[in-house]
């Protein structure tokens, strides 16, 4: 018996070890027009194991580049697509740059940022003054959402007056919208696992009760 372990290695395992054989047979193959007809039937096959991915964009694109990669960069065919090397295929992607992000009330989020820069491009007057009362609310509530905690209103004007490098100043005596604190999910489990437990204790009560009035019927007069 032989194990898999003794055999060759498979370049891509999810389509499995018939496939490779397809293709270090299609190796063999002298004939140009046979290996090419032959290459062709195993993209049908390798597209017939995924067939979730028929709709995909450059799907068979896909499949080519990996016949290839599983003959070692070795088969000689016609293929509808650019011929992979193993240099094209084997360089590593670029590193993205993150988002910068210097702001140290990043819990505030990026659209509230946006909105600021907006607000400090209009003229006074009331639409701006507006739109500094929607964005101060708009902090607050992403301020409870982080925090879990009540906030003092004159905490976001000075908040917002620090991100609008003082263009944007609400009065102390103004004041936002009320937000109620969510529950975090732990307290919000613990209530449930009350209520379950209560209602259970609740369930054991009535039973005994039914069954004691049960066991000691009333006498008839």
């Amino acid at each position: 018996m032989e194990y898999n372990t003794q055999r060759k290695k498979l370049v891509i395992p999810e389509y499995g070890r018939h496939i490779q054989q397809l293709v270090d047979h299609c190796l063999t193959i002298e004939d140009d027009e046979e290996r090419n007809k032959f290459s062709r039937a195993i993209i049908d096959v390798m597209g017939d194991l995924n067939p979730h991915l028929r709709d995909v964009p450059d799907f068979q694109h896909k499949l080519w580049d990996q016949l290839f990669m599983m003959s070692n960069f070795e088969l000689e065919v016609e293929s509808p697509y650019p011929i992979p090397t193993r240099e094209e295929l084997s360089t590593l992607p670029k590193k993205m740059a993150y988002p910068p992000n210097e702001s140290k009330y990043r819990y505030y989020g990026t659209n509230v940022k946006k909105m600021i820069e907006v607000a400090k491009s209009w003229d006074e007057g009331e639409k701006k003054e507006g739109l500094k009362y929607a964005i101060a609310n708009q902090m607050k509530k992403n301020y409870l959402k982080w925090n879990k905690d009540q906030v003092e209103d004159e905490v976001i004007f000075n908040h917002l007056e620090e991100l609008s490098e003082g263009n944007l100043k609400l009065s102390e005596g103004d004041s936002l919208m009320n937000v109620p604190v969510q529950n975090t999910n732990a307290n919000s489990g613990v209530n449930n696992f009350n209520s379950h437990k209560n209602k259970k204790v609740n369930r054991n009560s009535n039973y005994k009760n039914q069954k004691k009035n049960n066991n000691h019927p009333k006498k008839q007069k």
